[in-house]
């Protein structure tokens, strides 16, 4: 009864969200320093922290992903859990991209009115946005330095290690890539998948020189220009047709998923319609649109930035604009999973799936409505 009583208890609201933490939380330098605080002072403390906040969202909702997916056996409802978290994520990262002209509703000298008194603070300092890029799997060797510094640099001993150990207890890239390669999808009895695929292709090849060779409104110099634009199954093709270029392109650098996963990966962006597929496929879909969005967000973080300050050097000792453009184009994560368009071809030219896959893929029934 007594334990009853306790988890029932009454609460306040204000209590429970510790509004009293968070409201008395803005506390402008500008007033502390100066006899005329900025008024946009304000404005800047609660927008980063409500940055702050939904990065604390986002990690939560991430970390959950990666305990259901570094399992060795992932069960088909956590796909549907994962899926509806990380559109979650994709609508926080929605939401903080809006958040970018909220902050240009103040202009660059209502910025100048408080800006030296942020020295050296930075953005870059924000120990949960490395947390992020840290779970989604952004590589080591892939970060840019800020200021010459190793981006942990700036953080105390404990958030240094805690942002190492992500990468020791698995990222969500690594965790992903290992499920692709647990999927078999690519193994259906007699059945294989990238002997017909590679004939697919090269059928499309041919078909599409074809119509190039025979258009009378190009010049031979730009039917050139196309042909090798297209490319044939000796070029971007490679890849995937080839495990040996596969594996090359990985020592190299360009490429970072597995060529098995990679396959799986393919597959079921070519044949994501098929019932069994398109839990999987929704799931990869998720984590494109993170990147992208993440792309964005840094983008258009970086144009705020050119927009308030110009050329100006960071508060934090960076090149301010020019870093965050860099970062921008550098920083992404599932770079393989957007070059899987690259591998795709027509639905007129997908192979047909034998009846005994299709029966594997989906719900297939007799003219008697037996299974």
């Amino acid at each position: 009864m007594g334990n009853d009583s306790k988890k029932y208890s009454t609460i306040h609201y204000k209590k429970y969200l510790g509004l009293d933490k968070i409201l008395d939380a803005q506390n402008l330098r500008s007033a502390e320093l100066d006899e005329t605080p900025a008024h946009d002072e304000m404005l800047f403390i609660i927008v980063h922290q409500s940055y702050e906040l939904w990065f604390k969202q986002i990690i939560h909702e991430l970390n959950s992903v990666v305990d259901m997916f570094n399992k060795n056996d992932v069960d088909e409802r956590n796909i549907g859990i994962s899926i509806s978290r990380l559109n979650r994520v994709v609508k926080i990262l929605r939401l903080l991209i809006e958040h970018v002209p909220i902050i240009e509703s103040m202009t660059p000298l209502d910025f100048l009115d408080f800006r030296n008194y942020l020295f050296p603070a930075s953005g870059f300092q924000s120990f949960q946005f490395r947390k992020i890029e840290n779970i989604l799997g952004l590589p080591e060797d892939e970060r840019m330095t800020y200021a010459g510094h190793h981006y942990a640099a700036f953080f105390a001993e404990e958030e240094k290690n805690e942002l190492a150990e992500i990468a020791k207890r698995g990222t969500l890239f690594n965790a992903v890539e290992d499920w692709l390669e647990r999927t078999p999808f690519l193994k259906f009895g007699k059945f294989k998948f990238l002997d017909h695929y590679k004939a697919s292709v090269q059928r499309m090849v041919d078909k599409e020189a074809r119509a190039i060779k025979a258009s009378d409104y190009l010049s031979d110099k730009e039917k050139e220009m196309r042909l090798k634009m297209m490319g044939n199954t000796d070029t971007y093709f490679e890849s995937i047709l080839d495990k040996e270029v596969h594996k090359k392109m990985m020592e190299e650098g360009s490429q970072r998923l597995s060529y098995e996963a990679t396959m799986a990966a393919l597959m079921i962006n070519l044949y994501n319609e098929e019932p069994l597929l398109q839990h999987p496929y929704r799931f990869l879909i998720c984590l494109v649109d993170i990147d992208e969005l993440l792309t964005t967000w840094r983008y258009r973080h970086a144009q705020m930035v050119l927009r308030m300050l110009g050329r100006k050097v960071g508060t934090g000792g960076s090149s301010g604009h020019g870093y965050l453009q860099a970062t921008a184009m550098k920083h992404h994560i599932f770079t393989d999973l957007h070059n899987i368009s690259t591998l795709l071809i027509p639905r007129s030219e997908l192979p047909e799936l034998p009846l005994e896959v299709r029966k594997e893929l989906g719900f297939y029934y007799t003219s008697n409505n037996e299974r």
